[in-house]
């Protein structure tokens, strides 16, 4: 897009300074993202993004739950004597004409600009020292909202909801587009996921049954979405809130240790490079724990290790699903792509099953100490 246009829909928005530059900022696979650079001390630099409308059709509800989690932020912020709040809390400014915080372009584009967090930086390496930050940073903001009034929207319907994944897979099969449901490795990977099915969906059944409560989670919880100073020592806050919404807490906990502690990224195909990674899974759960606990129940916390095997199976099951579509939902390099990610996970999924009573072993041991 041009500079002039990129700058035409900058003003549209309540920005101080005078704009002297635009160009592209991160490296963000959704949302298209650029760094507008002002004039002059004093004012803030700003980000302008337009939103994926193919990923979040109802950009409004998207923007409505920000406002809520963002402004219960800043409450808590400024009632602990926070005088920081734009390192601590990302701010979405209004546009000149409305309070909306988005501004919509004729063809139906979704433009929004929030305030530049400067002095600070993005990990994209993990380790012991990251992980720990992370469940510290991911457990911190769930604690913050713990008491958020009111119910967020759900941005993504069942986006992490094991028992519609595995109806989804059902369908597949029966729907059998792309002709691939009786390859014997699809046939043998169905018989696995199926044997434990009854099992991973074991949070749903405690939901409806009343013994599991929805959390204000962030849901895509990678250690890039957090900020931290340019002295790599603290903490600033966590960042990338569109998939803000009601969920178990295992969402958070959960889909951070499917990625963070795989000795292999999710579409290796030499499985044996496969493994679990306890310092990760070690130092994210202290982290985690030590900010979370104040709000969690006892069955949440000793469900924790049901939700480190919970992820990885439930991603194998949505690989499998797009695999049997016709790779219709995940770029592909080659035509097993997808069914080589779903056998990674599941095998991922089956190396935390045969760690489990370490892991068990471990979250119990946090808890006497607690």
């Amino acid at each position: 897009m041009k500079l002039s246009q990129l700058e035409f829909i900058v003003r549209k928005f309540s920005i101080s300074g005078n704009i002297v530059g635009i160009r592209p900022l991160g490296e963000g696979l959704i949302n298209d993202t650029y760094l507008v650079v002002t004039e002059g001390d004093g004012y803030p630099d700003y980000v302008l993004q337009r939103v994926n409308t193919k990923v979040f059709p109802n950009v409004e509800m998207v923007m409505r739950n920000i406002a809520a989690v963002t402004g219960h932020i800043r409450k808590k912020l400024m009632a602990q004597g926070e005088t920081d709040l734009r390192h601590h809390v990302l701010e979405f400014l209004p546009t000149v004409e409305d309070t909306s915080r988005l501004y919509v372009e004729s063809d139906g584009n979704f433009w929004r600009v929030m305030v530049f967090i400067d002095h600070a930086v993005t990990k994209q390496e993990v380790n012991e020292a990251s992980a720990r930050a992370a469940g510290l940073a991911f457990g911190h903001f769930q604690a913050m909202l713990a008491d958020l009034p009111g119910q967020l929207d759900e941005t993504i319907k069942n986006f992490h909801n094991m028992e519609f994944r595995i109806e989804q897979l059902k369908q597949a099969c029966i729907e059998d587009r792309a002709g691939r449901f009786d390859e014997p490795a699809v046939q043998r990977l169905l018989e696995e996921l199926g044997s434990r099915a009854e099992s991973m969906t074991l949070a749903e059944r405690l939901g409806r049954e009343g013994k599991l409560p929805k959390r204000v989670c962030h849901c895509d919880t990678k250690v890039n979405n957090i900020m931290f100073t340019e002295d790599d020592k603290d903490v600033l806050c966590v960042i990338d809130l569109d998939t803000v919404m009601p969920s178990f807490v295992f969402s958070d906990y959960g889909d951070f240790l499917r990625t963070a502690a795989s000795t292999a990224p999710e579409d290796e195909a030499d499985f044996s490079k496969i493994h679990f990674r306890h310092d990760v899974f070690q130092a994210f759960t202290e982290g985690y724990l030590k900010s979370a606990q104040s709000f969690l129940t006892l069955r949440e916390i000793q469900m924790l290790p049901y939700a480190v095997e919970l992820f990885p199976y439930m991603q194998s099951v949505r690989f499998l699903w797009d695999y049997l579509n016709g790779d219709e939902y995940w770029k592909v390099k080659y035509p097993s792509h997808n069914l080589v990610r779903a056998q990674n996970q599941f095998v991922l999924a089956k190396r935390i099953e045969e760690e489990m009573t370490k892991i068990r072993a471990f979250i119990t041991s946090l808890q006497q100490h607690s």
